[in-house]
Order: C-alpha cells, then structure tokens, then sequence
C-alpha cells in the first residue's frame, strides 16, 4: 500500500520499520516539531523523524494539523490508501480522516474498549491488570472510540512495570499492523464496533499521580509504582523534603505497628506503613538536594525519630 505515517516517539518505531520492511510504501511521515529538553533546553528531535531519516522517508512537522492548508494539499496529492497512526500526539482532524481508502488506522497499547486515553499502558498496571494487549483500530472522531480492526494480549508479570511492558507492546503493535494491513487488502477483517458501557478512561498523568498514598493497601501503592515508571515515578515527603522511591516492594513486617505513612527501620532496611497493616519496604530511594541510593546507604548515620511518618509537611 501506499502509505502515510504519523507518529511521534520511541512506541511507533517498530512499527514504522517494519511496514518499510514490509515494502509497503511510506510516501510520507508526519511527526511532532523538535522539542526542548534536558537541563540545557537542547532542540531534540522524535524519536520517529530520526528513524525516518535513517530510512532516507520524507518528513514533516507540522505544529497544528486542522487548519494547514498546506499540509492537507501535501495529503491530498500523495492520496495515501491508508494513513497509520501511532503515538502521534495530536487529533486527527475529519478531512483527514476522509481522505484515504482504507482509512486511518491506529495502533493502541491496550485491550480496547478497556483504557482509552493518552497514558493505557501505564494505567492498565497501575490498576493491577493480569493482562495488557494491543489493538488495531479504524479512528473516528472520538476518543479512541473507533471500530476494532485486530487485537492481540499478553501477560502482565506482577514484577513488571511500564518500562518492561512498552517495547514488548511495540514490538508486538508493529507485527498487528502488518496483519491489520494484509487482512485489509485481502478483504479478510471485519471492523467490530466497541462496547462503549465497557469503557476506561487512561487520562494522561500528571506529577500528582505520582504521590504516594499511604491510607490506601501495600498492592495498590506498589502496582502504581509499577505504572508510573519513569514518570511520574512513586514520590511521597519526608520531614518537609520531597522523597522519590526508585524501588520498593510489598512486603510483611511482624512486631510492628505504625499507621499509614509510619516509618520502621529494622537494621539497614527501611519500611513504611500502608492501610491493613500492610507495608512497602522502601528499597532504593532519593531525598530531594541528595543522590539517588539504597535505603541501607540512607539510613546509615542517620537516626529515625520514633513517630516519623511519611507524607507530612
């Protein structure tokens, strides 16, 4: 097929490659603008655009896509049969989603209808799921609401967190979208709606997400950690100073009692009370002004007052 890509970060280059590997044609690829990042605000470019270029694709960046005219004529020339879109990061207008034949098809980092949003992956670990997938959709102008095309699941091990779950969905997305596209051309998919009374949202996260929630069980706190790798991460306050928690576990801690937040030490590890008397050893940690180190590193020369709780001002 002749086609269009629009995508933005690391997630979509699986796929990117392997429709190029594919022989399918990319006439073009549609990504986000270079952004500032890191201390020094350097430009940096998409992870896609370096990939494109790589592969000697046209690129184009276009800041809005609603109204660009010029950008919508560049479209309407190439008349793409298909446009693919994976993490791009901006909504697809209707002229857009008019134009080609097949039209455009996203590939969405969980079990649709369940976790429709910016962040699924994350969330779906967050909330605890045993299972994660990956779907092929026909968008529409909803939400991620658009008619199932393929889908595909794997397991979720209790240990894993989205760093681990990200490149295996994007991997696996990339094979779904080759077979999405030959099932398409062959006549072979039938396009399933969405039971929308099944939805969940996945809204994009925010820092707060990130603070921990002592009133709530050791499981909870901990699938949340596991979720919001690298960002927002699991971040809680300690004497007035934010604390980051790099690595924790769930855990049992006898002859000890603490209300939520409460802290234990029991020689060089370190243990905070949740709701049920459950706790999270708190593994590998981070004051703020200071490095990242094991708690055993921390609590080295330092002395915990009794009655010290997390999560207070």
């Amino acid at each position: 097929m002749k086609l269009v890509f629009c995508g933005t970060p690391s997630f979509a280059v699986p796929t990117l490659k392997s429709v190029v590997r594919a022989g399918h044609e990319v006439a073009l690829v549609v990504t986000q603008p270079d952004r500032p990042v890191g201390r020094g605000q350097q430009l940096a470019a998409p992870a896609v655009k370096v990939t494109a270029l790589d592969a000697g694709l046209p690129v184009v960046q276009p800041e809005k896509i609603k109204k660009n005219e010029e950008f919508r004529a560049q479209l309407e020339t190439i008349a793409p049969d298909a446009i693919l879109v994976v993490a791009y990061g901006r909504i697809i207008p209707k002229w857009m989603l008019d134009l080609p034949r097949y039209g455009n098809l996203n590939l969405h980092g969980s079990l649709l209808p369940k976790y429709r949003g910016a962040a699924p992956i994350q969330w779906a670990i967050a909330n605890g799921e045993p299972v994660t997938g990956a779907t092929t959709m026909h968008l529409d102008e909803g939400l991620d609401t658009g008619d199932i095309l393929l889908q595909r699941g794997m397991s979720i091990a209790p240990s894993m967190t989205s760093e681990d779950i990200f490149p295996l969905l994007s991997e696996m997305g990339a094979d779904l979208m080759l077979e999405t596209l030959a099932g398409l051309s062959a006549g072979t998919i039938e396009r399933r709606p969405q039971d929308h009374a099944l939805a969940t949202p996945a809204p994009i996260l925010t820092r707060d997400d990130g603070r921990i929630d002592f009133s709530q069980p050791a499981m909870t706190i901990y699938n949340r950690w596991r979720g919001f790798q690298p960002w927002p991460g699991a971040w809680t306050t300690l004497q007035g100073k934010k604390l980051t928690v790099h690595r924790m576990l769930p855990t049992e801690v006898s002859g000890a009692s603490a209300g939520p937040g409460g802290l234990h030490q029991n020689g060089d590890r370190l243990f905070a009370a949740c709701e049920g008397k459950t706790w999270v050893e708190l593994v590998e940690i981070q004051l703020e002004g200071k490095k990242r180190m094991a708690a055993a590193d921390f609590l080295r020369g330092r002395a915990l007052e009794s009655g010290t709780k997390l999560g207070e001002s």
